[in-house]
């Protein structure tokens, strides 16, 4: 069995990149140098959501089913900078080749990590291999969007029209799973500026549960998965964080009842 891994990251402005690209000095607080870049991003879009460039990843979060077992963590400690992380994704990719599976990865998550990973020097063989080293990646690779190798379940719920796209969220709770809890993307740039990471970590770790949850609805969609299959899963997943002592599975579990389909 392919292990499936989810993923999922987060981010805040690169402000060390904003001061190069803008020649901003140490004088200007990080608070100010986001604002101007966000100001300046309305100005052009309409949104203040930076391009991808300018993300810097704080915390990516995966959830790993391989064999009998069901893991979920964030990757590195607390102390680890982005470089580290990224590698430590990409390090995964290389030794394991796993199944990976988003929400939005092909559309956010991948590009930004391809950008700063390129930014830092990240190497990651594997996960570039388009059939030049492994001619079963010609056909199946990580790259491609129309390739399984990378599923990115928003997208292909769509269709690939980016105007049918849904929310993680939304669909999660249509379901019947918990959704986001107290947290969502657009809060984490004031949560780090709190000092808030471990709390970052945790809503990531929280999405990538989320995520694994709709793609075992998925599965069971499409034929793969039966209905006790499925169930089987969904059971999986609530032992696996009813053993953690963690707060935010706690709250997850509570918020999540047990509804056969």
């Amino acid at each position: 069995m392919t292990p499936v891994l989810v993923f999922d990251i987060e981010t805040i402005p690169d402000i060390a990149g904003i001061r190069t690209l803008y020649e901003l000095d140490e004088q200007v607080n990080d608070g100010d140098v986001a604002e101007m870049a966000f100001q300046i991003r309305r100005q052009k879009t309409g949104s203040d959501f930076l391009q991808h460039h300018l993300h810097r990843v704080v915390a990516i979060s995966c959830a790993l089913r391989e064999g009998d077992n069901f893991r979920v963590w964030s990757l590195g400690g607390l102390e680890d900078g982005e470089s580290a992380l990224i590698q430590r994704f990409f390090d995964g990719i290389d030794k394991y080749t796993p199944q990976l599976v988003s929400w939005n990865g092909g559309g956010f998550d991948l590009p930004v990590l391809h950008y700063r990973g390129l930014i830092h020097g990240v190497q990651c063989a594997n996960y570039w291999d388009m059939g030049e080293d492994d001619k079963n990646f010609k056909w199946n690779n990580y790259i491609s969007r129309y390739h399984l190798r990378h599923l990115d379940l928003m997208d292909l719920l769509a269709l690939y029209t980016g105007r049918a796209n849904a929310p993680l969220d939304d669909l999660a709770k249509l379901i019947g799973f918990p959704g986001k809890l107290g947290m969502d993307g657009s809060k984490v740039w004031d949560a780090y500026q709190q000092g808030k990471l471990s709390e970052i970590r945790n809503y990531c770790e929280t999405d990538v549960v989320n995520t694994y949850l709709v793609y075992a609805r998925f599965q069971l969609m499409r034929g793969q998965f039966t209905p006790a299959r499925y169930e089987q899963e969904c059971e999986l997943v609530r032992s696996t964080l009813s053993k953690s002592p963690e707060s935010h599975w706690m709250e997850y579990l509570a918020a999540w009842p047990i509804v056969k389909i």
